[in-house]
């Protein structure tokens, strides 16, 4: 889970996907597209466009940091699965590494195998923009997976997720759950500060909670995306508010702790919110028998949909769905409101 482009850029210039649906889109995209007039045989290849019939081979480099959170992890999973899919597509996978430059190291060992495409998600998009831009000055299309790069011309395309969007969603669920109550009280488990996401997430909840008039947040704790620091710091906010009426966590790890502490303290007077989508959330909202109520997705299946754009770099094709020839420069994943509702939808994009 990580920083996104400027929420301006994003609203200006990204095609927005909804999470499940939007990988779905993609997926299609690459699959097959049918020519309405203009061809005789009006099939994807005439036109250019990406599908599941071997076509030329390419070879994929993806570079990720390490995966200690399962979301990580998940990126790793979506992005092996997704190029096993194919038999033109050969994934030449590094270690992963938090370390910004043993990351830069892994990415120009790629770079010197002169793969086709390369797929990052760059442990500190910042620190490593000067190895995205020697890629794409070697003539190596890069597609940058979730931490954006410092500048556009370090990537041909960006795929991720809406930390902005996911706040936003998470503040007006809640809004809309206490609508009817007078003084109602909100409390916030962040991420840690240090992070844009961070920021971009508080904001969006901060900006939804704008609209509704009777709902004030008391409090806020910054916790390390990790179930320890979770436990830890939600039983500060529990410890400091003896009363409220609903919680947005922003991690569905740091959850687990935050459970723990709600379970120990024998709190449940409040409605709960998670961030990014972990089966185990899913599972917890379907089974409705605690204060977890939603999660709001920060889809990891963004891996899987950033292989199917490196094909089709790689073969020079575009995706299907798009009236343009040349896929996006930029795409925005939905963060979709997950509830006992439509769980059950979602479950299959959940990550472990």
């Amino acid at each position: 889970m990580t920083e996104n482009p400027q929420r301006s850029a994003t609203s200006r210039r990204n095609l927005l996907l909804g999470s499940a649906a939007g990988a779905a889109l993609l997926a299609a995209g690459c699959t097959s597209n049918e020519n309405n007039d203009d061809g005789a045989d009006g099939g994807s290849e005439q036109a250019g466009i990406a599908d599941d019939r071997p076509g030329k081979k390419v070879t994929i480099g993806f570079a990720g940091p390490q995966a200690d959170h399962g979301w990580l992890n998940a990126i790793n999973e979506q992005a092996r699965k997704r190029a096993g899919k194919y038999e033109d597509v050969t994934l030449e996978s590094t270690e992963g590494s938090n370390d910004n430059a043993q990351q830069i190291g892994q990415i120009e060992t790629l770079i010197n195998k002169k793969v086709d495409v390369l797929v990052i998600l760059p442990a500190d998009g910042k620190a490593l923009t000067q190895v995205g831009l020697k890629a794409m000055r070697a003539g190596i299309p890069v597609v940058n997976l979730d931490r954006v790069f410092a500048s556009q011309q370090a990537y041909r395309c960006w795929i991720g997720g809406d930390n902005y969007g996911m706040g936003l969603n998470a503040g007006h669920y809640i809004g809309e759950k206490l609508r009817g109550k007078k003084g109602a009280r909100v409390v916030e488990l962040s991420g840690p500060d240090n992070l844009e996401l961070t920021k971009q997430r508080t904001e969006g909840f901060d900006d939804a909670l704008k609209n509704y008039p009777n709902i004030r947040k008391t409090a806020r704790q910054a916790a390390e995306f990790t179930v320890e620091s979770g436990q830890r710091k939600m039983a500060q906010l529990l410890r400091a508010e003896t009363e409220f009426d609903a919680l947005w966590n922003h991690d569905d790890d740091q959850g687990v702790g935050a459970e723990r502490a709600i379970r120990q303290a024998g709190r449940d007077e409040f409605l709960m919110v998670g961030g990014a989508g972990s089966k185990r959330a899913m599972r917890a909202i379907k089974k409705d028998d605690g204060v977890l109520k939603a999660t709001v997705l920060y889809p990891p299946t963004m891996a899987a949909s950033a292989i199917d754009l490196a094909r089709a770099l790689g073969q020079g094709k575009g995706v299907g769905g798009l009236a343009e020839f040349e896929i996006p420069a930029s795409l925005t994943l939905y963060s979709a409101v997950v509830t006992k509702e439509n769980v059950d939808e979602y479950l299959p994009v959940g990550f472990t």
